[in-house]
């Protein structure tokens, strides 16, 4: 069993996985990171942004992680856990030579759709004077300034894909439920489980009739509102490979959302306008939910608060439709009837306002100040580039980051000096790694395998022990590039026996409950399921006479030789030789049992825990003899 590990980034994972003679994909996440070495792409001209030196993005160039490690055509399936982690999907269905089949629920496909989606609009929608390849090559990159001389295999970089490759992707993929089991070949199940970490996210259960395969990515213990992680399901795997934890394990989620809402709540009390870059689905359900509860109490009933994104609409109606896969008591409240999150009451108040655009009807609503939630983190493109020109230069205004994915730092370098004020309110409900210390101590996976970077402590807080996995025994590390062979080997299969040949075995009791018995048979293999057939009959000589067998179910004539079970006590043996006429027996110990000598008849005897040597020279009867003296403590079947 190896792991092929193909991403760097622990929190957007891709590694292929060889159990049993199948090949399975966990995840394929797309690392955006490297957009931020670009310009924004803003949806009007910018004169500021236009003369900033530097390089601008003009073909929209994602970072396609390292595939060539694999023959991505001897893939057989990709298991998907969370829409963040199937952002590269049309990268490998539609350029490569992958004809395998792609399992993921169903709110993972559909979310994951509006992501992609919005993506496409975003990059597809800024015209592209110019497209730069170029400086890819390593002779030219090498002049270029920092950050993009130091980055890393600018040739892997790609464009951004086209809505076609994401139809066609997304075809390719069969849904499933939670505890579905799906037989791959014949030779192992999968079987997602809930996560608690998004709507339809999974972890996978991979396993044999022997051997289990636990893959935990992106999970959650809190209470949101998804399902809860299934944890039970999990108990007695022989290996559980763990990525997707919190990006920000010091930070916590509920005193960052507090952090949000009195950061809002000052803004535009001050009347200022706030700017929240996010994704069209995920964190931002919590945070309408919560400013439900929060804003009459705050005094913002007054403020508009509006969601700009081409999928806003379906992303909010999709989070009211997939009731099956929400906690208990989202679910409760389908059944009274009632939305399932309160944003529906929202919209219906006018107290939020969805639009596809910043042009159109938002325009004509738009008044300040206000709330704004769009895309994308990264502020490299989509309708916040727009906000950014627009509210940068007031220090009334605030943006703040709640996703994690990017360093808003970095995110913010395109548009300094910047007057408005910046908050970091990272929102990760994933796993931190106390919870992941207790939740390896309930489920007790005999080995641990996880990206390096959980195994030592964050660089910037080398002091920081218990931000790292700790377990027994220690976890197995993988990086980037990097095949790992897992640590345990298969040693049983499976095998069905037929009616007809079982009813001809007649078991022999060795051993107080346990019998055992000879079988002459042939092996069928086919689909990865081993079956035991009688042996075929040999047809008779020409002729028409029958040759004698001995036995008719055994071809070629052999008669098979009994098989022995037992131990030779050596004092009761020596006592027998004695007994049978032999004298001058000398026994003697050795470091796999004992040798008896007849030096009367020059004659030598092994006995071993597993075999029984009679060693004499020339003299056949004499051997005979000593075999059925040996045999007699033996039992046949």
């Amino acid at each position: 069993m190896k792991l092929y590990c193909l991403s760097g980034h622990p929190t957007l994972p891709c590694n292929v996985l060889k159990f049993k003679s199948t090949t399975i994909m966990l995840d394929c996440g797309l690392d955006m990171t490297s957009t931020l070495n670009f310009l924004p792409l803003p949806l009007v001209q910018s004169p500021r942004l236009s003369n900033l030196p530097g390089w601008s993005l003009k073909d929209g160039n994602v970072f396609l992680d390292k595939t060539e490690l694999i023959d991505l055509s001897t893939v057989d399936v990709i298991l998907i856990s969370n829409y963040h982690c199937m952002m590269a999907l049309p990268y490998i269905t539609e350029h490569t030579g992958f004809t395998g089949t792609v399992y993921a629920t169903e709110p993972t496909v559909q979310i994951g759709r509006l992501l992609m989606e919005e993506l496409v609009n975003f990059i597809e929608r800024v015209p592209k004077a110019q497209s730069a390849s170029v400086w890819k090559n390593k002779d030219v990159q090498r002049l270029l300034p920092s950050p993009l001389k130091d980055a890393v295999e600018v040739s892997t970089w790609r464009r951004c894909y086209s809505l076609q490759e994401v139809n066609s992707a997304l075809s390719k993929i069969q849904l499933v439920g939670y505890s579905q089991k799906i037989e791959l070949f014949g030779a192992v199940q999968v079987t997602p489980l809930s996560s608690g970490y998004a709507l339809g996210s999974s972890n996978w259960i991979i396993q044999s009739h022997y051997e289990k395969v636990s893959y935990v990515s992106g999970s959650s213990l809190l209470t949101t509102h998804p399902q809860p992680m299934d944890q039970a399901s999990l108990k007695n795997s022989d290996v559980l490979v763990l990525t997707g934890l919190t990006q920000i394990p010091t930070a916590n989620p509920d005193g960052m959302v507090g952090e949000f809402f009195s950061s809002l709540a000052l803004t535009v009390r001050n009347g200022g306008n706030v700017l929240v870059p996010c994704y069209p689905s995920g964190v931002i359900y919590d945070l309408l939910e919560c400013l439900y509860q929060y804003i009459d109490s705050a005094g913002l009933s007054s403020i508009p608060f509006y969601f700009i994104s081409p999928v806003a609409n379906s992303s909010l109606e999709f989070s009211q439709i997939f009731a099956e896969w929400l906690c208990h008591n989202k679910q409760a409240k389908v059944y009274l009837p009632e939305p399932p999150f309160p944003h529906a009451e929202l919209i219906q108040t006018n107290k939020l306002k969805h639009y596809p655009s910043i042009h159109g009807d938002f325009s004509n609503d738009f008044r300040q100040p206000c709330v704004v939630f769009t895309g994308h983190p990264s502020l490299r493109f989509g309708d916040v580039v727009h906000f950014m020109e627009l509210w940068g230069k007031s220090s009334l205004n605030t943006v703040i980051f709640t996703e994690p994915d990017f360093s808003y730092l970095e995110a913010l370098a395109p548009y300094q000096p910047l007057a408005m004020k910046c908050i970091y309110c990272p929102i990760d409900t994933r796993l931190n790694f106390i919870q992941v210390s207790k939740l390896l101590k309930e489920v007790q996976p005999l080995h641990v395998v996880c990206p390096e970077q959980y195994t030592q402590p964050p660089p910037a807080q080398a002091h920081r022990m218990d931000l790292m996995i700790d377990c027994q025994p220690p976890p197995m590390s993988y990086r980037r590039a990097e095949v790992l062979a897992l640590p345990f080997k298969r040693r049983y299969e499976k095998i069905e026996i037929m009616p007809e040949l079982a009813d001809s075995l007649v078991p022999m009791e060795i051993k107080p409950g346990i019998s055992l018995a000879t079988v002459s048979a042939v092996l069928h293999t086919k689909d990865n399921k081993h079956v035991l057939q009688p042996p075929p009959r040999p047809a008779p000589p020409a002729g028409g006479k029958k040759r004698k067998r001995v036995n008719d179910d055994i071809p070629d004539c052999k008669v098979l030789k009994p098989l022995l079970s037992g131990s030779i006590p050596v004092e009761q043996f020596v006592q027998t030789l004695e007994k049978h006429g032999f004298s001058d027996i000398k026994v003697e110990d050795t470091s796999k049992g004992h040798i008896v000598l007849l030096q009367e008849a020059e004659t030598l005897i092994q006995i071993e825990e597993d075999s029984t040597h009679i060693i004499c020279d020339n003299d056949e009867m004499l051997r005979v003899r000593l075999r059925d003296l040996v045999l007699k403590f033996l039992q046949k079947f």
